[in-house]
């Protein structure tokens, strides 16, 4: 049975009108081409659906059981193929993005608010996790794609540089740290230091070995969070180091924020993405203002490489 949507429209016209020169005309089709498609229909049916004669248009008895259904399907699909367009168009859409939870409680709603601003239709919901858990949320298919710190390679994920940030000390007003035009790294080991605990510790440590074999890093203590760091701070508890983009909480915290010299340390982040998945119009739409939007932020960093 080869059944096309334009027997089955042809057949609803029809059966709306009660008229042949009607229907043609609302399908702008010729007469006889909506004939012709009617009896395509009957043919692949082995039904006859449509009783004519020379004074009117009717559907047989099979025609009106088939007329209710034929119209649902027709206005199902109408439907399917309009939320379709507006996902083309952008004028509707939901995605989902995996980041840490730093990440999402500074760069990212700054992001998620200006692109609200362009596309207010769209929403984007942020997944704040452990740094850990990005790429198995992408993995998993529960966030369209995830942004975070670099992490050991996975051949089921592409990472795509985003920025790289350089490494900033936070200390409180009137620290003697900010009577220093330049401050370095070895200007700020001299007082009891903060910092996040895994992975950000070891490789910033494994970074400053690689560039300076004589500077012993030696935190005065490692934090899960750096809103415990910043409070630590706050309370006159020694300094502590972030990347670029947490500027934003620095001074919820009333804190000072300045680059690290001698030698300047850079942590690279990522939008990560499964291979051989498609994104959505509205996700890619938003991956394309989160590069252009941190392209526009010098802060961030000098350079993707």
């Amino acid at each position: 049975m080869n059944i096309t949507l334009r027997q089955l429209r042809a057949f609803v016209a029809v059966a709306r009108t009660e008229s042949f020169t009607l229907a043609a005309e609302s399908l702008f089709i010729t007469q006889s081409a909506l004939s012709g498609l009617i009896k395509e229909l009957e043919s692949a049916l082995g039904l006859r659906v449509v009783d004519r004669s020379t004074r009117r248009t009717r559907l047989s008895d099979v025609g009106r059981d088939l007329y209710p259904l034929v119209e649902k399907i027709l206005n199902d699909l109408d439907r399917v193929m309009d939320e379709v367009a507006q996902l083309q168009a952008l004028k509707t859409g939901v995605v989902r993005v995996a980041a840490p939870q730093l990440m999402a409680s500074t760069l990212l709603p700054e992001i998620v608010a200006a692109y609200a601003q362009q596309r207010p239709a769209i929403s984007v919901e942020i997944v704040d996790c452990a740094v850990e858990s990005v790429m198995s949320r992408v993995f998993s298919g529960e966030v369209d794609f995830g942004i975070g710190p670099e992490r050991d390679p996975n051949s089921d994920i592409t990472a795509t540089t985003l920025f790289r940030g350089p490494f900033m000390v936070v200390f409180p007003p009137n620290h003697p740290l900010a009577e220093l035009e330049d401050i370095c790294w070895r200007d700020i080991l001299r007082y009891p230091l903060t910092t996040l605990q895994g992975q950000f510790t070891k490789r910033l440590a494994l970074d400053l070995r690689a560039a300076q074999r004589d500077l012993a890093f030696s935190p005065t203590r490692e934090v899960s969070f750096l809103s415990t760091a910043l409070a630590m701070v706050n309370a006159g508890m020694g300094v502590t180091v972030c990347v670029s983009y947490a500027a934003s909480l620095v001074k919820l915290y009333g804190l000072e924020l300045r680059p690290l010299r001698d030698p300047e340390v850079y942590r690279s982040f990522y939008v990560f993405t499964r291979q051989g998945r498609s994104l959505s119009p509205a996700a890619e739409d938003f991956q394309a203002f989160v590069f252009d939007y941190v392209e526009a932020r010098p802060m961030l960093g000098p350079d993707r490489s």
